[in-house]
């Protein structure tokens, strides 16, 4: 597999010195204190236009940001395993309608809380239920209720545990919502994730080795980083910029988790996942190599919530959801620019990814840094967009 092919910024519509003014605005942030480093990747018309690393990949050190900096990518986990779940639909291994519970009996018979206490769910949970976050499950950092202690208390996010323990213990406690009433982020893609190695007879880092990375040439891509790599992996500042506090302790994985996170366990670098966006952006296939059909990639970039409500402080207004991403509905409403049939997802340590199909645009970007997070997001779309010139 052939790296993507790059090309001038000016021949593929973008300005050479508005995306320079993008590396200067991080230059000057990482001056600052306010980031470690980062590295850009914006391709446009299937052609690389822009690569540019910025900073330190270690602020405890002084070694320089590299664009094959490997990094945490938590929640980018999430669209990986939400492609291995469509490759097996594909191949009739499951249907999007199924319960859950088909496939995993401890989800078969959920209650949801109610008051003081529990009621049994109305309708079961769906595969489509898992891929759009409408399942009734939640995560146990997304407050301070009792479902969510009850998260907590039973180590729901514990190193320890295989796939399947996380399974059946999600299957003892109770739902926050009631199935397909409300998009709620949650542990849907870990549950997800244990769905593949049921039906593939696979664990989740050998099918999606075989099946996503492997094919895709994401050579950097998966659970932990070797020890011949680990000289690349990236670190976050200490102490958040903005509060003075401590910075949250990123994901260990500098060895094979016995837990594979389906929702949020993987690590890889900024050109690995451009090709798997680069895949989707070319309607499931990249290089001649066809993971999904083109309308498999169409019904997962739509909208899936119509008017189900969810939660405004992670989906952005004028966003739907789809199967594993969000999905931009509306020109305006949102606060940054964008088209209507736009996607992307992020992680909580700060990479963000963008597939604009109408531009023909596809970004990566990664840092380390949990507090920064959104504050990033935001300004590198803007200033992406800001750089194109025809």
């Amino acid at each position: 597999m052939t790296a993507m092919p790059t090309a001038r910024p000016e021949e593929v519509g973008l300005s050479t010195a508005r995306l320079r003014a993008m590396g200067a605005v991080l230059d000057e942030r990482i001056a600052a204190g306010h980031l470690p480093g980062a590295v850009v990747l914006v391709a446009r018309r299937g052609q690389v236009a822009w690569q540019e690393a910025h900073g330190r990949r270690d602020p405890a050190g002084g070694a320089p940001m590299r664009t094959d900096t490997i990094f945490r990518i938590y929640s980018m986990t999430k669209p990986l395993v939400s492609v291995g779940v469509m490759m097996l639909l594909e191949e009739g291994r499951l249907l999007l309608g199924e319960p859950i519970g088909k496939y995993l009996p401890d989800l078969r018979e959920m209650q949801v809380a109610a008051g003081s206490g529990t009621v049994p769910a109305a309708m079961p949970i769906t595969i489509q239920d898992l891929l759009r976050h409408t399942s009734g499950l939640t995560y146990e950092f997304r407050g301070n209720g009792p479902v969510h202690q009850a998260y907590a208390a039973a180590g729901i996010a514990r190193r320890d545990q295989t796939n399947a323990d996380q399974v059946a213990a999600l299957g003892r406690l109770p739902l926050l919502h009631q199935p397909g009433t409300r998009w709620d982020y949650s542990r849907s893609t870990d549950v997800l994730g244990r769905l593949i190695e049921v039906v593939s007879g696979q664990s989740l880092g050998e099918f999606l080795q075989a099946r996503i990375c492997g094919p895709l040439g994401m050579v950097d891509t998966g659970f932990h980083v070797p020890p011949a790599q680990q000289g690349r992996l990236a670190e976050g500042l200490a102490t958040d910029p903005d509060t003075g506090q401590a910075a949250m302790t990123l994901l260990e994985v500098r060895e094979p988790p016995r837990f594979e996170s389906g929702g949020g366990g993987m690590v890889g670098t900024a050109a690995d996942y451009l090709r798997f966006a680069q895949m989707l952006a070319d309607g499931g296939q990249y290089q001649g190599t066809r993971l999904l059909s083109r309308k498999t990639v169409e019904l997962m970039t739509s909208d899936h919530l119509g008017g189900i409500p969810g939660a405004g402080d992670i989906l952005p207004l004028g966003h739907g959801f789809g199967l594993g991403f969000a999905v931009r509905k509306d020109r305006g409403v949102a606060t940054a620019p964008g088209s209507v049939g736009s996607f992307f997802w992020s992680g909580m340590a700060g990479t963000f990814f963008w597939i604009d199909p109408a531009e023909r645009l596809t970004a990566v970007f990664m840092m380390q840094g949990v507090g920064q997070r959104e504050h990033y997001r935001n300004l590198i779309r803007n200033l992406v967009y800001a750089a194109i010139a025809d």
